[in-house]
């Protein structure tokens, strides 16, 4: 176990170092100059000569190695420059803003796991019945709703007619439903079709038959197959918790959520370069991190999986 966990970390290195040199030639590639976007933003008619001294104040006029390496330096030490809107830190406006977008991902979290664990079992226990067909109609139904048509669609039923849930902010502790419902729908069906799956799979395998002749009760037994047929959920589900972060984007700015979403899609609209390469590294960083976290989870269940690893 040892071995397998230095052995991921040590492939964590170039991955890392192949992110964060995407996420600054990514924005390097953009055919506006950083200086110049940084004076427009602000309303500063850019001339010749202010865009050479914001070139000079932000380093554009060094190689682009140069940068890099001082840009990753930076980024190592938690700084990421300053904002081209409001000159602030971007690890300021990021820590303002992700507890809202972690807040949101958790709640998602909990409702994604309790609702796909209980209709999935349902679902494995009941095959063929009529509950279950239905079940699994309104999930193909629910598949085939895009993010933001289900969150206009849920705002205009619950805060507009019904006027149970707020509409937009985090202004009381029941702001969060919608949104974290409307997050959850996109991953919901997915999981219940996995683990109905997988317990269908495992109870035609013959340990099951074999505690059936020994008189197990039927409780037991269904312990033993939901233990057996979560593993691949677990690995699923844990590589969602990045993306339930990474993709709040769209219903952040539906719910005018003030998350790390909300804020991203704002500096793309005013090129806030900074932010935007922040955004790519902290997501992709992320990724990788919950890719390992839930890699040695599955292979301390499992330690089968580190040896072959």
């Amino acid at each position: 176990m040892k071995s397998y966990i230095i052995k991921r970390l040590l492939w964590m290195i170039p991955i890392l170092v192949g992110i964060s040199f995407f996420a600054f030639l990514l924005i390097n590639l953009s055919p506006s100059d950083p200086a110049e976007v940084a004076l427009r933003v602000n309303e500063v008619t850019p001339t010749e000569e202010n865009i050479a001294q914001v070139r000079e104040q932000l380093g554009l006029d060094k190689p682009f190695m140069t940068r890099y390496f001082s840009w990753v330096g930076s980024a190592l030490q938690g700084e990421f420059g300053n904002s081209y809107v409001n000159n602030k830190p971007v690890a300021q406006e990021f820590a303002r803003a992700i507890p809202a977008t972690l807040y949101l991902a958790a709640v998602t979290l909990v409702i994604l796991v309790v609702v796909s664990v209980t209709v999935g079992v349902f679902c494995a226990l009941y095959e063929g019945s009529l509950g279950e067909k239905i079940i699994r109609a309104v999930l193909f139904i629910t598949t085939a709703i895009p993010a933001f048509w289900a969150g206009i669609l849920l705002m205009w039923i619950f805060a507009v007619k019904l006027n149970i849930f707020p509409t937009t902010g985090m202004t009381s502790p029941s702001s969060v439903v919608l949104p974290a419902i409307t997050l959850s729908l996109g991953y919901i069906p997915t999981y219940v079709r996995l683990i109905r799956n997988n317990m269908i799979q495992n109870q035609h395998k013959n340990y099951v038959l074999y505690a059936k002749v020994r008189g197990l009760k039927q409780s037991t037994i269904t312990k033993h197959v939901f233990k057996n047929s979560i593993q691949t959920s677990l690995t699923a589900m844990g590589m969602s918790i990045p993306k339930l972060i990474a993709g709040t984007v769209v219903i952040e700015n539906i719910f005018a959520w003030p998350g790390v979403g909300r804020l991203c899609v704002s500096a793309i609209f005013n090129r806030d370069f900074p932010i935007i390469q922040a955004y790519i590294l902290i997501m992709a960083l992320l990724c990788v991190v919950c890719n390992l976290l839930v890699d040695i989870f599955v292979a301390a269940i499992d330690p089968q999986m580190g040896k072959e690893t």
